[in-house]
């Protein structure tokens, strides 16, 4: 893996942060849409690009905290996988798509369950497929621990994988964000979080409280109104220990990428030291800690066209 090489243009760590969701140019690489059906009767949307077949190596993308079909790092590692001949899926985690899913639930950092369906999915569809995941922000922490919670269980349904910008812990990454310009991020995503909530207590009547709801401003108060009551945790600390990918690391088997920013403004030095330290007893896991970044940026060269060190770097090590 060669060194990152910042580009001058877009200095410290938020510029490189917005500038991929805000700015950036990528077309969409996926030729059409497809559900599966989960076992609580709800359904995954699956944006696909061409056909999982036996021996051909395959991506699946987990995207991040509120991303959707349009999300451009996800198609720009799928673009780089098609250049190598491979197909692809990205994975919208549940009211991702454009549609308020039918069950109580939605989707939350910690949940694996959706995961698991569409590996095993892909596994009895495509016997012999080369399966690789690569898992951004949420999705790297959800990932993390799924590979975690199977252990030597996911090595033949998956070759390889890589997580980027995980949040590692919940509880510290929530309390970093309550401080400096961090905050706006919390607000930019609150959004869209708390519509769907509120959306979701029209489906439910009584499944939260809707005031505390609305009167949220933080992650930490949003986490503790909603995501908790509505999956079955105690309060936000609760769901905050029961769904950090932390305590996981050291029990995945599956050759696995690290890859995170040390100037991310989501997640703190501190967490990514300690995450470093669990995986260095890992001699499956790959842990590379830039010194800038920021949160799935990783931006390079002129503006127009720019290049993106994390899905090169990630698509290279899927490769292997």
């Amino acid at each position: 893996m060669r060194p990152f090489e910042p580009t001058w243009w877009l200095p410290g760590a938020h510029l490189p942060t917005i500038w991929g969701k805000k700015v950036r140019r990528q077309r969409l690489v996926h030729d059409r849409i497809e559900r599966l059906t989960t076992l609580d009767g709800d359904h995954l949307t699956l944006a696909r690009m061409g056909q999982a077949t036996a021996g051909k190596r395959h991506l699946l993308v987990l995207h991040g905290l509120e991303g959707d079909i349009r999300a451009k790092y996800a198609h720009g590692l799928l673009a780089l996988a098609r250049e190598r001949g491979w197909s692809g899926d990205l994975m919208l985690f549940r009211s991702c798509d454009g549609e308020i899913n039918s069950a109580r639930r939605l989707y939350h950092s910690g949940e694996t369950s959706d995961l698991d369906l569409v590996v095993r999915h892909l596994a009895s569809t495509a016997p012999g497929l080369e399966l690789v995941v690569c898992g951004v922000s949420l999705g790297g922490n959800v990932l993390v621990k799924w590979l975690g919670e199977l252990g030597d269980a996911a090595t033949p349904m998956v070759l390889r994988a890589a997580a980027v910008s995980v949040p590692f812990d919940l509880a510290e990454g929530a309390r970093f964000l309550e401080h400096g310009f961090s905050r706006w991020y919390a607000r930019h995503f609150l959004k869209t979080l708390l519509p769907k909530a509120l959306k979701k207590l029209e489906q439910f009547p009584g499944a939260f409280d809707g005031s505390r709801a609305r009167l949220a401003r933080t992650f930490w108060e949003f986490d503790d109104a909603v995501t908790a009551p509505l999956h079955g945790f105690r309060d936000a600390a609760d769901y905050y220990e029961h769904s950090s990918s932390m305590r996981h690391i050291e029990r995945v088997r599956v050759p696995l990428l690290l890859l995170s920013a040390l100037d991310d403004p989501f997640v703190p030095p501190a967490v990514m030291a300690a995450a470093a330290s669990h995986a260095s007893v890992n001699k499956a896991i790959r842990c590379e800690l830039t010194a800038r970044g920021g949160h799935v940026g990783w931006i390079e060269g002129t503006i127009w066209p720019s290049t993106y060190y994390m899905e090169q770097m990630a698509i290279h090590y899927l490769s292997s």
